[in-house]
């Protein structure tokens, strides 16, 4: 069971807003996710965060202006998610622009694991960097950027995880570093990137490289729509600077100019660009996107990104679908035998929650974790063997989940330095994190898990709460509300609106052979279509539901759907 409750509204908020021009229903979602001034909504490209408050953005923009005027190569370090494939095609397109000799690499997770480690440098020293720049890495790369420094190539590091005790001897922009006073703590690493840019188009203008004419200034808004896919596949919060990205991103893909690499994604997964949701990133674009780094490697999804041949983008984008598609089956697969296990524990005397397989498959561990955590509400673990190719290792490298109360990295943290020999190397944020531990130390890791996260939890906050934006009047039950809440910003920390309401089941049956699919009726006599995704049980006569209002489209005719998020028999 869960605990179904609206969330909290200030009634000055709500009049504010609707005094602003917002309709009552509009004014009530906003004022539940603490917006209190409407120029909170207001999303033009003025409103960002100037890039001077962002720490080192403009000594970093100096020395690749004197880079780029010296013909120095510079070598993007990128990561193997979204976050940072979109972050490394943006450095790639920004900074070759601005007349940069750059090229990319980008770690096989499988092979090289994460950030800019020595055997990364070693890689690297093959394309003869005179600049190596990290994106969405190397915050805690203490040795990769001694090892690169020792053979004489310069690191710059531009990151947005949480830094470990010590920072890597190069010049650092992450609003999330020490004695950085960048009011918004959330930007996703592209996003990070797209400030270091804004920064670089100052300097060179300060500069006078485009006084004379002769050299175009770029227009740093065309890569807003890689901004916007990064930022919302990274999970990272949608506070109100992130939000303008964002929305400036969609209206890109929504006028048909996106990269051409994007539209390509857009059409082969059969999603009308000319509708982009910020769903659409989250769950459409970025997991065929991170499809490529989970099971194979990232460059090719980085390249995709690159593409400006209309038919080469769309032939890689379908192979990007057709990998999406084997991860998902060895998803499905691991989830199963997550279940199973589980069936001999009993997770209500538990605190947090440790899986290990050694066949599971490292890439797809963190989304296990992730649907293990929101079905059981615990903290999660997922560990897989940390060997390439069948090689036999002494490591399992783990992905974990958390739940809001337990700030995942802080509580490894905590871990760590109780018991030091335990975790070889871990890093991530509040909510997601991933490390590295000895196969023999896996049992004693989980119960020394267990302990920290039975210190930092209550019990009540092992109770899933589902907040949601109350009701929703009968004459908002139209594809015209769907439509317009779709068209906003949603996602991590500014959530999509869900309602509650009781109705009665009149049909149901499975398709898919997962899926619900049901007609619903309203206390006040509406038939209602819905869907409950990845649920095959029998639903009660007679519910409570938290639901998503969604249209649904199907051989051209588009039609009112509630989509389910959980459900109890009243």
């Amino acid at each position: 069971m869960s605990l179904i409750r609206p969330r909290p509204i200030a009634p000055q908020a709500v009049a504010a807003l609707q005094q602003a021009g917002y309709t009552p229903l509009q004014a009530r979602i906003y004022a539940a996710r603490g917006i209190a001034d409407p120029q909170e909504l207001e999303h033009e490209l003025s409103r960002l965060l100037p890039f001077t408050l962002l720490k080192n953005a403009t000594a970093m923009a100096a020395r690749l202006a004197d880079a780029i005027a010296a013909g120095q190569r510079l070598l993007i370090v990128g990561d193997y998610d979204a976050d940072g494939a979109t972050a490394t095609t943006l450095g790639m397109k920004g900074l070759a622009a601005f007349g940069a000799v750059v090229d990319f690499i980008v770690p096989n997770r499988f092979e090289y694991g994460y950030g800019l480690t020595p055997e990364i440098v070693d890689l690297a020293r093959a394309k003869a960097p005179d600049v190596i720049i990290t994106v969405d890495n190397g915050i805690a790369s203490l040795a990769g950027v001694r090892h690169a420094q020792a053979h004489g190539i310069e690191v710059l590091i531009t990151d947005h995880h949480l830094p470990g005790d010590e920072l890597p001897p190069a010049l650092i922009v992450n609003p999330n570093q020490p004695g950085c006073t960048f009011p918004s703590k959330n930007l996703a690493g592209v996003g990070v990137m797209f400030y270091v840019l804004m920064a670089l188009r100052a300097e060179l203008r300060q500069r006078g490289v485009y006084a004379n004419g002769q050299q175009a200034e770029p227009n740093l808004a065309q890569w807003l729509d890689l901004v916007a896919l990064g930022t919302v596949a990274d999970v990272v919060k949608l506070d109100a600077n992130n939000r303008i990205l964002v929305e400036q991103g969609l209206k890109r893909m929504r006028a048909g100019r996106a990269c051409t690499g994007i539209m390509a994604l857009f059409a082969a997964a059969g999603r009308y660009h000319g509708r982009a949701s910020c769903f659409d990133l989250g769950f459409t674009l970025g997991p065929r996107l991170n499809a490529a780094g989970r099971l194979d490697d990232m460059s090719f999804g980085i390249n995709t990104l690159l593409a400006t041949d209309e038919g080469q983008a769309l032939q890689q984008a379908k192979a990007l679908d057709q990998l999406n598609r084997a991860r998902r089956e060895i998803e499905q697969g691991m989830r199963e035998e997550a279940e199973r296990a589980l069936l001999a524990v009993d997770v209500a005397d538990r605190y947090s929650l440790c899986l290990y397989q050694p066949d599971w498959h490292q890439g797809v561990i963190g989304i296990v974790a992730s649907r293990v955590k929101d079905q059981f509400h615990r903290p999660t673990l997922v560990f897989a063997d940390g060997g390439v190719d069948g090689v036999v290792c002494d490591e399992i490298k783990g992905s974990g989940r958390s739940i809001p109360g337990l700030h995942l990295r802080d509580a490894l943290d905590l871990v760590s330095k109780r018991q030091p020999q335990l975790i070889r190397k871990f890093g991530g944020h509040a909510m997601a994190a991933g490390l590295t531990i000895a196969k023999a130390d896996y049992a004693a890791f989980a119960a020394a898990f267990e302990d920290v996260c039975r210190e930092l939890l209550d019990e009540s906050q092992l109770t899933r709460v589902i907040e949601t934006d109350g009701e929703l009047p009968a004459d908002a039950l139209q594809i015209a509300t769907a439509e317009q809440l779709d068209r906003q910003v949603w996602g991590q920390g500014f959530p999509a609106p869900v309602f509650q309401g009781r109705f009665r089941v009149v049909e149901q049956r499975i398709v898919g052979e997962k899926h619900s699919k049901l007609k619903l009726s309203s206390p006040e006599g509406m038939v209602l279509d819905a869907m409950r995704f990845n649920y095959a049980e029998p639903i009660p006569r007679d519910i409570q539901a938290v639901y998503k209002i969604a249209v649904n489209e199907f051989r051209g005719e588009r039609h009112l759907q509630l989509q389910l998020e959980y459900c109890e028999a009243v």
